[in-house]
């Protein structure tokens, strides 16, 4: 857009710090169906972590596990177990998005970098964002690897690609991120005021609340509308939140969830669940009124029922989303899976019974 002050194309992807990206990527690859295509580590001359490049439809996560025990991202696993380090964004120019936002009161961590092999150039530099979560700026439009210098295409041997089995993930719908109690504006005014941002949704604890707990949300979008990442604090309620306990666990602000858009939800998650995914549950009771609630829709009731997808509507159009339980042993990060017909919110209809189920998860783990 000519008066977007940031001009940001896309996530470009999302680096996860993890204990070890060799078996990360084979959960990935055969839980969420993405491909393995690309390697860097000691056989590529990269010599202290090792990572792995996976992708499907328009998504990339990047894992790095460390090498060696002086390595920083030791620190990290240990505070907060594996989990979301970087958002990158892709930009038109790096330099420049970089001076922007550190003009505007971001913290730096990289400052504007080249880097070039026999494929081409690749440039990238990175900002601060809350905990100790950043965006790293990129483009590869001069670069023609598989994905940046240091990383080969994947061997077959290793991940074999006529075994592949996409499960029909598209594109990164939203990446939503947990705050400290108070922090949520704070935050906020940062994506508008550093990024160029604009603040799409507010929710307070009226409209996301139980019995028990309660979180306030509030999304951001950039200027084009393509990346869209909600903040969520904790707020105040009878029993500790959600949003509370993943702090605790993590040790911090961080990434708690990655939405992903899929043309089929059923089929998505008929072969996820195919795959060993576990998802929350949602109980029977939830679908009796489901067609009062959201009126007439091109799916059938029953089978999203027997799935455990949810369905809401706006004056927009309507969603089917589901979520998976916690991927780590800590409950910290998880995955939504959303198919959008018109609508582009994000199932406030849901949220109680999402609370619920996730309560549910609490209860049983003793935290709640």
């Amino acid at each position: 857009m000519p008066d977007d002050p940031l001009p940001l194309r896309r996530v470009d992807h999302v680096t996860f710090a993890v204990g070890n990206a060799r078996q990360s990527a084979y959960f990935y690859r055969n839980a969420f169906g993405f491909d393995v295509v690309g390697y860097a580590g000691l056989e590529t001359g990269l010599k202290n972590e090792a990572g792995y490049v996976l992708t499907q439809g328009h998504i990339t996560f990047v894992l790095v596990s460390p090498l060696h025990g002086d390595h920083p991202d030791n620190a990290r696993l240990s505070m907060h177990g594996d989990g979301v380090k970087d958002v990158a964004l892709e930009v038109d120019d790096v330099t420049a998005a970089y001076e922007t936002t550190t003009r505007l009161g971001a913290v730096g961590v990289t400052e504007p970098t080249r880097m070039e092999d026999e494929n081409g150039v690749y440039e990238y530099a990175t900002i601060r964002t809350y905990g100790d979560t950043t965006h790293t700026f990129v483009n590869h439009d001069r670069y023609t690897g598989v994905f940046a210098p240091g990383y080969r295409p994947i061997d077959p041997i290793r991940y074999n690609p006529a075994t592949r089995r996409p499960v029909g993930l598209q594109a990164i719908d939203h990446i939503v991120g947990n705050v400290e109690l108070g922090k949520m504006d704070e935050w906020v005014h940062f994506y508008e005021h550093v990024m160029g941002f604009s603040q799409l949704v507010h929710f307070d604890d009226t409209d996301i609340s139980t019995e028990y707990s309660a979180l306030m949300s509030k999304v951001v979008q950039n200027g084009n509308g393509r990346i869209k990442f909600p903040i969520n604090e904790p707020a105040e309620g009878r029993r500790k939140s959600q949003i509370q306990e993943y702090l605790e666990f993590y040790g911090g602000p961080g990434v708690q969830h990655i939405a992903m858009l899929t043309g089929n939800i059923m089929d998505t998650v008929t072969s996820m669940l195919a795959n060993d995914v576990s998802f929350l549950y949602v109980p029977d009771t939830y679908y009796d009124d489901l067609s009062a609630r959201v009126g007439q829709i091109d799916e059938d009731i029953a089978r999203i029922g027997q799935l455990g997808i949810l369905v809401d509507r706006d004056e927009e159009g309507y969603l089917l989303q589901i979520f998976t339980k916690p991927v780590e042993d800590r409950p910290t990060l998880f995955f939504e899976i959303i198919q959008r017909h018109g609508s582009r919110g994000f199932g406030i209809g849901n949220f109680k019974a999402l609370f619920e189920a996730i309560e549910r998860e609490q209860q049983v783990r003793g935290t709640l």
